[in-house]
């Protein structure tokens, strides 16, 4: 097959440079990570987070824009399925699937904080960055939730005469409510207080 000579051809080496800006932006999220795990998203500049991350604050800018653009690719990279330590089972209800997430993030409290900021941030005015990604969330958990509370409704695990969306809207609530009672009080009865949840969602014996 000869060679494509065409306008739409990348030059090898601008294919080298892309390839290479992927990766150099993977480590500086992956090392970006690691320092909000540990800190948490306390607000300060993108200037002082360069310094702990170790690139300068124009790679930053470069890579990521925004100081708010890069919390939301911090958060979104730290929570995709292949990081997770482990998932829920396939039968897990709405509920125990939040109770196994809770689990995890005991574990790292800096982005448990760094998207509950993500969220406070979204309800301010001029974050577009935040809010989208809020919504977008939202919607989409939502959405999934309902759907496993409809399939487990038809299998009689969960009541039937409870809607499904509201359902889903109540276990995002009680979830993400619960985490901040915890992150201002590690007393707070978290796991307690979830699988009440889930025991008032079954159907009755």
């Amino acid at each position: 097959m000869p060679a494509d000579t065409s306008d739409h051809a990348e030059p090898p080496r601008q294919r080298g440079a892309y390839a290479k800006g992927i990766a150099r932006r993977q480590e500086i999220l992956d090392r970006a990570i690691e320092v909000f795990a540990e800190r948490g998203a306390d607000r300060t500049s993108l200037r002082a987070i360069a310094r702990e991350v170790g690139v300068t604050h124009a790679a930053l800018t470069h890579y990521f824009g925004s100081l708010e653009e890069l919390l939301v690719a911090v958060y979104q990279e730290s929570t995709a399925p292949e990081r997770q330590p482990s998932s829920p089972a396939d039968d897990a209800t709405p509920v125990e699937m939040m109770i196994e997430s809770a689990r995890i993030n005991r574990a790292i409290p800096g982005l448990v904080q760094l998207y509950s900021t993500l969220v406070a941030t979204a309800l301010e005015e001029g974050h577009p960055a935040a809010r989208t990604f809020a919504t977008d969330r939202f919607t989409r958990l939502r959405g999934r939730l309902a759907d496993i509370v409809r399939e487990q409704q038809a299998d009689g695990r969960i009541r039937k005469d409870i809607d499904p969306d509201a359902v889903a809207a109540l276990v995002v609530a009680a979830s993400d409510g619960l985490q901040t009672q915890w992150l201002l009080d590690g007393t707070a009865p978290q796991h307690e207080a979830l699988a009440l949840l889930d025991r008032l969602l079954r159907p009755e014996s």
